[in-house]
């Protein structure tokens, strides 16, 4: 790949290196799109088996970026006038979101988007955090949920607040918001994204996978050490797992390449009018202890200022076994995408913000 002259290879390195040295996870890699230049590294190990590295054009899972992928369907049949904004819940999904607080009546789909409804997040209900988030995840790995099933986890808990009243991350957003993307069109999330974002763009390596429990694609492995505390907890192998439980939340597959490109054509405004694109920029900061301390929300995608005083806007995500950040410049010109396979550390925040502030340069 070409080497934009901007980029601070040496400082990009540095900080792969000591992601691996340091904090232990097998491979870190790094993309940045720079206009039409492209630059990929790599530290580490994509496979502890083979010892292969990490190659360009690998494909990984990508968590909660799949959240900004839905805001953008969403945004889009919202330009088209297939549904509005200020629906509520229950206009799409009549009688789903009850009990405990909530009331469907009263969430619009803009709060869905924003994370101002109020809604539990599912994957912090006790069943759930014991499935997915301690060693007993090896033993429900392949477990399948419908996203009605979701949501019957998230009610069964008391709604956090009143909605339109505060800011909380709900993972149960999204899913919703999903939900309702197949209701409005008839098609299924995944026709749906292959239709409108996947095939447009050209990205070839984006896909959703629904009940699919194996990556498709040229990939790595991804290892997890089931949330145990200790240093030398024992590392597993979870590349295979069904990712229903992430349904429109966090079940993408892709590839950097891809999400260069769709966070480049987002940003730059060819997927959005600009009405759209304004609303789902709009930010609100995120209170602190809520989510990212430091961050600001819009509708599916979040930003932040860096030391340097460099705006970037995009979404992080993690899913078993994986981190992954994705974030830009405003006008869409400079992307990076970073991921590290490996689950521990909640997230690597001291290594993500680091290269994100190596990778953008200051604002003059």
């Amino acid at each position: 790949m070409t080497t934009s002259p901007a980029t601070p290879t040496a400082t990009i390195r540095t900080v792969l290196d000591q992601a691996v040295a340091e904090n232990g996870y097998p491979a870190m890699f790094a993309e940045i799109r720079d206009g039409k230049q492209s630059w990929f590294a790599s530290a580490g190990v994509a496979d502890l088996s083979s010892g292969r590295a990490p190659r360009q054009g690998d494909q990984f899972r990508i968590g909660s970026v799949t959240k900004t992928f839905t805001a953008t369907i969403v945004l889009q049949l919202a330009a088209e006038y297939q549904l509005s904004l200020d629906d509520t819940v229950d206009r799409w999904l009549p009688g789903l979101v009850r009990g405990n607080g909530h009331d469907g009546t009263r969430i619009t789909i803009r709060q869905l988007l924003g994370h101002t409804s109020g809604i539990f997040g599912y994957t912090l209900d006790p069943t759930m955090i014991e499935r997915f988030y301690s060693p007993a995840m090896l033993e429900h790995r392949f477990d399948v949920y419908r996203p009605d099933q979701l949501i019957d986890l998230a009610t069964s808990n008391p709604a956090d607040f009143e909605p339109g009243t505060d800011w909380g991350y709900s993972n149960t957003n999204f899913v919703l918001a999903a939900m309702i993307i197949e209701k409005v069109t008839g098609q299924t999330y995944a026709d749906v994204l292959d239709q409108r974002i996947a095939r447009p763009l050209g990205l070839t390596g984006t896909y959703a996978p629904g009940s699919e429990t194996e990556i498709r694609g040229t990939h790595g492995r991804t290892y997890s050490k089931l949330m145990l505390p200790d240093i030398d907890a024992p590392v597993h192998d979870v590349t295979d797992l069904s990712a229903t439980y992430g349904f429109g939340v966090g079940e993408l597959i892709s590839t950097a390449t891809d999400l260069n490109t769709f966070l480049s054509e987002l940003l730059s405004g060819r997927l959005l009018p600009p009405a759209q694109l304004e609303e789902m920029l709009t930010m609100t900061p995120v209170p602190d202890g809520k989510w990212l301390d430091g961050y600001s929300y819009g509708l599916g995608i979040s930003s932040v200022t860096l030391p340097n005083g460099t705006t970037v806007y995009g979404h992080g995500g993690m899913i078993t076994g994986t981190w992954t950040y994705l974030y830009g410049t405003r006008d869409g010109q400079r992307i990076l995408t970073q991921n590290v396979n490996g689950d521990w550390g909640m997230p690597p925040l001291d290594i993500f913000p680091e290269l994100l502030t190596a990778a953008f340069p200051t604002q003059s």
